[in-house]
């Protein structure tokens, strides 16, 4: 493997350890600091601040790193998002400071993200490029499997010292890239990068609407199933806090494990095959989801769903990054933006159809990932592929 990928996915499975570090306690933290009857009220609104300033600042810094390159900006965003676990540590029961962590932490989100995915199409060829965005997505899931064990553990210290080591995860991670990651764009790319960047409507030409539409609906479903599975599997199979952990848990290991073992040995070119492939198992395994009645039967139910969700966004990010007209910076900025989008409105979107039927958020998943499928058919079949920056 390259020394530089190996790299960035010890850096981006640091951050999304860290990240994963505070989900079991931070629902804990803001009931002890807002009470029990307004956490949920305040918990859905952090979250939903944190993605709609990632949302917003994503863009931005996708151009910046077009214009002076991905290593210092991973690393400003990795130092922010250490800042911004600090404050969650430090908060004690002050929501002030919980907002303004998470209002950080999404500000930060979109400069270590969406400049390590760039970083990753700079340094593959367009033969390796859906192999390395698996790399990253099993950098991703693994955190996300570590991360909620560490911090479920670490909360018997305190409730602040899974924030605590989220910060010291981070700032490590700032440090290693500090170290050891060399700048993946040469200066006599960086004008140009910019310059081909122009405005952002450019990065929306020819197939590019219809993989950014693939890229939102991969999260926004995603977002949807993570919102209400809690719920929903309480209802059905009596599902309690110790086996949702283990279902979770368990999206993060398939996901890890298709893409790390899957996706990478995708050859070039069958990728849209592949998205496709992914959002029609994940149709199959929304539908399956409603047919729980146990246990185990939820956990092959959700696996199936992981399955897919596991081969949809690498193999369309892999698109993304392919087809583009203008620079990775940009166009990983705008994928960044997405993936918020669909994580602002994906919640809400869950949240309100199940408290209209607990299966109506199961069906809609399962007719919009077949509705990607027929985006995929229709909508890309045509389309000229654009040359991407690598």
């Amino acid at each position: 493997m390259d020394r530089r990928m190996l790299v960035i996915m010890l850096i981006i499975f640091t951050a999304f350890t860290g990240f994963g570090l505070i989900i079991p306690v931070l629902p804990s933290a803001i009931k002890q600091a807002a009470g029990p009857e307004a956490a949920e009220l305040h918990l859905g609104a952090m979250l939903s601040l944190y993605s709609l300033v990632s949302l917003i600042a994503s863009p931005f810094w996708g151009r910046l790193a077009d214009r002076i390159g991905r290593r210092p900006i991973i690393l400003v965003g990795m130092v922010g998002f250490a800042v911004s676990f600090w404050l969650l540590a430090v908060s004690g029961t002050s929501l002030g400071l919980m907002y303004a962590s998470r209002l950080l932490g999404g500000l930060f989100s979109g400069a270590a993200i969406a400049s390590s995915v760039a970083y990753v199409a700079d340094i593959t060829s367009e033969e390796t490029r859906t192999k390395g965005m698996g790399f990253v997505g099993m950098a991703i899931g693994l955190g996300f499997v570590f991360g909620p064990a560490i911090g479920g553990i670490g909360s018997r210290v305190s409730l602040a010292f899974p924030f605590y080591l989220a910060a010291a995860l981070s700032l490590l991670a700032a440090l290693f890239g500090a170290a050891a990651l060399p700048e993946s764009l040469p200066p006599e790319a960086r004008g140009r990068r910019a310059a081909e960047a122009g405005g952002f409507g450019a990065v929306f030409q020819g197939p590019m609407k219809v993989l950014f539409g693939l890229s939102f609906l991969v999260t926004f479903t995603l977002a949807a199933v993570e919102s209400t599975l809690v719920y929903f599997e309480g209802v059905k199979i009596g599902a309690d806090e110790f086996q949702m952990g283990i279902l979770f848990a368990l999206i993060g290991i398939v996901g890890a494990a298709v893409q790390g073992g899957v996706v990478r040995r995708i050859p070039k070119g069958a990728e849209a095959q592949a998205a496709a492939v992914g959002f029609g198992i994940a149709a199959l395994g929304f539908a399956l989801i409603t047919l729980s009645f146990n246990f185990w039967s939820a956990v092959a139910f959700v696996s199936v769903f992981a399955v897919g969700n596991a081969l949809e966004r690498p193999n369309v990010t892999s698109l993304i990054t392919q087809r583009t007209p203008v620079g990775q910076g940009t166009t990983s900025g705008v994928n960044s933006a997405m993936d918020s989008l669909g994580r602002v409105l994906g919640p809400l979107f869950g949240s309100a159809l199940y408290h209209v039927n607990i299966f109506l958020p199961y069906v809609a998943g399962a007719l919009l990932s077949l509705l990607a499928v027929g985006l995929i058919r229709f909508g890309l079949s045509e389309a000229p592929v654009q040359r991407g920056h690598a």
